[in-house]
């Protein structure tokens, strides 16, 4: 039996107005819903090592709520004792797990037996939780659960684009059917000052947040703007017409390795035809690159080297957050199962929303903050593990539920990586 110890150093109750069953359920539907749309055959393959299938995520995060809650409840029978290798993610304490890189290998269980599991463990669940079963440790480790989930429903979708994107066929696969946008109006590039000084950074604890966006601390700030806008295609163009792939001067040494190495010469899913011109592929199949859209699926080496170019900078996490503070009500475009795609920049509240359409890199190393320590147990092995040669994002992006965003909010990924819905600002 795993040991839990203080579950709530890594997840607090969410303030709402949902019970925790609703809450649940809600979650669980959402995962559901994404899920429908795909077969048996889009769910299994896996298209690259840091990718998953979507069954995988189906199970896994059934496997959460089952490994951490339900295995303490003497009552509950296992679904199955096997599911525990094959769907646990990272956690040491919990025993041994499949090769991450071999899940696509699975073909079995099929997608049928994995929705059997979740109906299994979501009954379970539910039946604790109208019981009122389940005391305060467990409806922390319950709100981790669902936060979880959430974070692999944007990762689902993130996986099944990169899938969907190798299918060697023209037209290719479609997640989702939608029209094209109507034109918006450009938005310029303009900026916003922030003043400096000392100021708090990190969760204020009113509500759920990961261990890692706290504990809260002081910071000081030099005075300094950010765009009110993130990076465009348009901009991007520009970029690459200046030779900005072709310039060592912009790039640090070991992007500039990276894209000697890797032969990249334009934003993931980016293709030139000379009949269509530039195209991206999107869940809703190639379409033609919108100039006014945030520029997506940039690595960090590609933002810094975009910043140098533009006689700008990359924020620090601090500045974004201090930033954001200011337009915390405005939202971007965030997880609509019926678009999964970013809007222009003309519909970000008049430029001015910093969360939604893209996750926005900063130029800050993922780090703990002063007096960070994780849980003991094996959910302490969430985020503290992996600070170690990844870099900070900010925001959210239009795969990213809604709900689950907020400000303190700290994405991270290597500098290479381009697969997630990555852009970014200018500060100087």
């Amino acid at each position: 039996m795993t040991t839990l110890d203080n579950p709530r150093d890594n997840a607090v109750e969410q303030s709402s107005d949902l019970t925790p069953q609703q809450r649940f359920r809600e979650v669980r539907a959402v995962t559901d819903t994404l899920a429908s749309r795909l077969s048996a055959e889009d769910q299994t393959p896996q298209s690259m090592p840091e990718a998953s299938p979507t069954k995988w995520h189906r199970a896994h995060t059934t496997w959460f709520f089952e490994e951490f809650i339900l295995r303490s409840v003497p009552t509950y029978a296992v679904f199955d004792e096997r599911f525990r290798y094959l769907f646990n993610s990272y956690y040491e304490a919990v025993g041994d797990r499949h090769p991450r890189p071999e899940r696509g290998l699975v073909t079995r269980p099929g997608i049928d037996e994995i929705a059997a599991y979740r109906r299994h463990v979501d009954d379970a669940m539910v039946d604790l939780l109208r019981r009122g079963a389940l005391g305060d440790d467990a409806l922390a480790l319950l709100e981790l659960g669902c936060n979880h989930e959430q974070q692999h429903q944007e990762l689902l979708l993130m996986d099944v684009k990169h899938l969907f994107s190798t299918v060697p066929m023209s037209p290719g696969p479609v997640y989702v059917e939608r029209g094209a946008d109507a034109p918006a109006e450009s938005d310029p590039l303009r900026w916003r000052s922030v003043a400096g000084g000392v100021t708090e950074i990190g969760a204020h604890g009113d509500g759920f947040a990961y261990d890692n966006e706290g504990p809260r601390h002081r910071v000081f700030l030099e005075d300094f703007e950010i765009a009110r806008r993130p990076v465009t295609n348009a901009d991007w163009w520009e970029f690459m017409a200046d030779g900005g792939y072709r310039r060592p001067d912009l790039w640090l040494s070991d992007g500039w390795t990276h894209i000697r190495n890797t032969g990249w010469s334009a934003p993931g899913y980016w293709r030139f035809d000379d009949d269509a011109g530039w195209t991206t592929f999107t869940l809703s199949g190639r379409r033609p690159v919108v100039a006014d859209e945030p520029v997506l699926h940039v690595s960090f080496f590609e933002a810094d080297a975009f910043a140098r170019w533009a006689g700008a900078r990359l924020p620090t996490e601090f500045e974004w957050e201090r930033a954001a503070a200011d337009v915390d009500s405005l939202r971007g475009e965030l997880l609509d199962p019926d678009r999964c795609h970013p809007r222009s920049t003309g519909h970000l509240n008049g430029g001015g929303a910093m969360i939604g359409n893209v996750w926005e890199w900063t130029a800050s190393a993922y780090l703990p903050y002063p007096g960070f320590a994780p849980a003991n147990g094996a959910v302490g092995e969430y985020n503290g593990k992996f600070m170690c040669d990844q870099h900070v994002l900010r925001g959210a992006s239009a795969v990213t539920p809604r709900g689950h965003e907020r400000i303190t909010y700290r994405n991270f990924f290597p500098a290479a990586a381009r697969w997630a819905f990555s852009g970014f600002r200018l500060a100087r």
